[in-house]
């Protein structure tokens, strides 16, 4: 049995509490109202890279990379031309482009003594993919 214990003017009382139930509500089915944003759920190695590749554009200074690669005329940039667009020194632009080309959404080619940068675009295109609704 429930008890119900009440403090008044410094006495104790003991006595049944009083319990009453609740209506159960009923619950309407719920039906979706739109089709589901993907198709399949990402497999653990897709996740893992889509994640490292979304990790390296949430930089600002490597988003504005990846833009300045992507539009460029001739499909690729001198790591010496992109100092002044970025505003960054030269160390900082070639960190940024080492850890964008790691994550593989940026390819590097030496041409004598300069290093030539281009994005790649499967690895831009499969990105969009995944944010895409489908």
């Amino acid at each position: 049995m429930p008890v119900n214990i009440c403090r008044t003017a410094g006495k104790r009382e003991v006595g049944p509490m009083a319990t009453r139930e609740l209506p159960v509500l009923h619950q309407p089915t719920v039906t979706a109202c739109c089709a589901p944003l993907a198709r399949e759920v990402l497999s653990e190695p897709e996740a893992h890279a889509l994640s490292r590749q979304f990790a390296a554009l949430a930089d600002p200074a490597r988003l504005r990379l990846v833009s300045l690669l992507a539009t460029a005329p001739g499909g690729a940039v001198c790591a010496c031309d992109l100092v002044e667009p970025v505003g960054r020194s030269q160390p900082t632009v070639s960190h940024h482009l080492k850890v964008l080309t790691d994550a593989g959404l940026v390819t590097s080619e030496r041409r004598g003594r300069n290093v030539w940068y281009g994005v790649v675009p499967a690895a831009l295109e499969a990105l969009r993919t995944a944010l895409e609704p489908r």
